[in-house]
């Protein structure tokens, strides 16, 4: 695998089941290789799948069949080797903990001193704009504050790759496009390696270098769509002619995919489809 390889996945298929007897397949034959410092979105239906790809790419559950190699090395190592951080759509944060303190608690774990533990911290915060919120609890910011906090964390360790597993679904609009820029902010400034799931196409489309295009269950990939619009990306970016060509090539390619089905709970899939969102 060539070393600017950070994410291969290998036939990778996953089968919920009780027992011996299977019950849900996931995953089918999924192949992928995500190559270092790219912002790749993993966008389809709900219940294709995609967290639960991300899930195997962070070592978090593991797959039925094929396999999921990170940084050169097997899953499982590279877990151990902690070159993951991880961000949920809950913030996840400690209240009792001011806010320099939940940043810092991946650096206690792994044994920092104090002083360099400070330093980072800070370090981060400043990057996300959270300077002055060191002292802070995470019940005194507000849901993007918030965010910004443990995606801070996930970064404060230095990993290789980072993964985001619908950071944004419970955030207003205006909220999430702001924290659509901050990210790609921080992607520049860092160079790391993202795999981001998401429900959104406008989302997928602003942030990423190629979008992964999921099928209806049993989760396949139907097509990888390069995101060639210009970078730094800002306001007029979603106002490009560009930009909407690409948002229509992945909803069609989404309505390929089975995403439209009009089946128990489909119809309402449809309707957000229709206003630029997978339900």
């Amino acid at each position: 695998m060539p070393d600017a390889t950070v994410v291969q996945l290998s036939g990778v298929d996953k089968i919920f089941g009780h027992g011996d007897v299977p019950v849900t397949t996931a995953l089918d034959s999924i192949n992928l290789d995500i190559g270092r410092g790219e912002f790749v979105s993993l966008i389809g239906p709900s219940g294709c799948g995609k967290s639960t790809l991300l899930r195997i790419i962070g070592d978090l559950t593991e797959p039925t069949g094929g396999d999921a190699v990170i940084n050169g090395k097997p899953a499982a190592q590279a877990r151990r080797d902690r070159d993951y951080g991880i961000v949920f759509q809950a913030p996840v944060l400690m209240d009792w903990r001011t806010v320099e303190d939940n940043v810092k608690l991946p650096l206690e774990v792994m044994g920092w001193d104090a002083g360099r533990r400070s330093a980072r911290a800070a370090e981060m915060l400043e990057l996300m704009e959270l300077g002055d919120f060191l002292h802070h609890h995470p019940y005194q910011l507000s849901g993007g504050m918030q965010q910004r906090v443990a995606i801070a964390r996930a970064l404060a360790f230095e990993p290789a790759l980072l993964l985001m597993d619908e950071p944004f679904g419970a955030l207003d609009e205006m909220t999430r496009e702001r924290m659509n820029s901050e990210v790609l902010r921080i992607w520049e400034r860092t160079g790391i390696t993202v795999v981001f799931v998401t429900h959104s196409i406008p989302e997928a489309v602003f942030l990423s270098s190629r979008v992964v295009v999921m099928s209806a269950r049993p989760g396949r990939i139907t097509k990888v769509i390069d995101i060639d619009l210009p970078r730094p990306r800002g306001e007029l970016t979603r106002e490009s002619p560009r930009y909407f060509e690409l948002v229509t090539e992945v909803r069609e390619e989404l309505r390929r995919g089975g995403a439209l089905v009009d089946d128990a709970g489909a119809g309402s899939a449809a309707r957000t489809m229709a206003e630029g969102a997978v339900g």
